[in-house]
């Protein structure tokens, strides 16, 4: 079964061109919340501090919050991307991301070899590489856009490939971060039927989003993050207050 556990997890990004001790001072004062001192002796910022929560089978949930709030930062260290300096997080289910449309593309090949390159990236046969290419090609509906480098797509079509890439396979885990929600209404519509489907037979669902209708129509539970600490973790209208 999925599962997400996070005990006391922090992430810490070094800045290394802040090396004089009068400046060091000066941003220690600015921003002592947030700035803090590694054994390297570099200034770094707390992106995550303390984060304890567990997230299991059939959950699906919002992380929410400002600007910097840390809810991609978060996100990202889920996925695997960024590894935490302080903690224990444990990732038990396969995970599918959708970070970044363009991540994990070969910007020069087309969106079928992209397709194809994912397939035996993943170790599929012949036989379940040729049925991804026809759920991507069905799902996205690129037509003949498919043999064109992907360098030459817009936003959008990005969008539409990644999307029907990352959820052919039915990750146990879906992570999304709210630029997937620049795609347009017809597709939309598609995507959120198939993500229904998929967070049902497959597990868990953690999105990134400042959008509060969309936690409301999509997610059962909120996280609520603030300068990089968890303030708010519970069921949408404990967090959000009710409709």
């Amino acid at each position: 079964m999925a599962r997400i556990t996070a005990e006391n997890v922090g992430i810490d990004f070094p800045l290394y061109h802040v090396g004089a001790r009068s400046l060091k001072k000066r941003l220690f004062a600015a921003a002592s919340r947030r700035l803090a001192q590694d054994a390297q002796d570099r200034v770094v910022v707390a992106a995550l501090r303390d984060l304890s929560f567990t997230i299991g089978q059939g959950e699906r949930v919002a992380l929410i919050g400002q600007n910097g709030a840390g809810k991609s930062t978060l996100l990202r260290t889920l996925a695997g991307i960024y590894d935490p300096v302080a903690g224990r997080l444990e990732i038990e289910g396969e995970v599918g991301s959708l970070i970044d449309p363009g991540a994990g593309m070969d910007p020069w090949a087309t969106g079928l070899e992209n397709v194809r390159l994912r397939a035996w990236y993943r170790g599929m046969s012949d036989t379940q590489a040729e049925a991804l290419v026809r759920d991507v090609v069905d799902f996205s509906g690129l037509d003949e856009f498919l043999h064109v480098p992907v360098r030459g797509y817009s936003t959008g079509m990005q969008l539409r490939l990644a999307f029907a890439m990352a959820t052919a396979m039915a990750p146990d885990i879906l992570l999304m971060d709210e630029w997937f929600f620049a795609g347009d209404s017809d597709f939309m519509a598609k995507a959120e039927e198939r993500l229904a489907g998929l967070v049902q037979e497959a597990g868990i669902l953690v999105l990134a989003t400042h959008s509060m209708p969309i936690v409301r129509r999509w997610c059962s539970r909120v996280i609520r993050l603030e300068s990089g600490r968890i303030v708010q973790d519970g069921p949408v209208d404990e967090v959000l207050g009710p409709q």
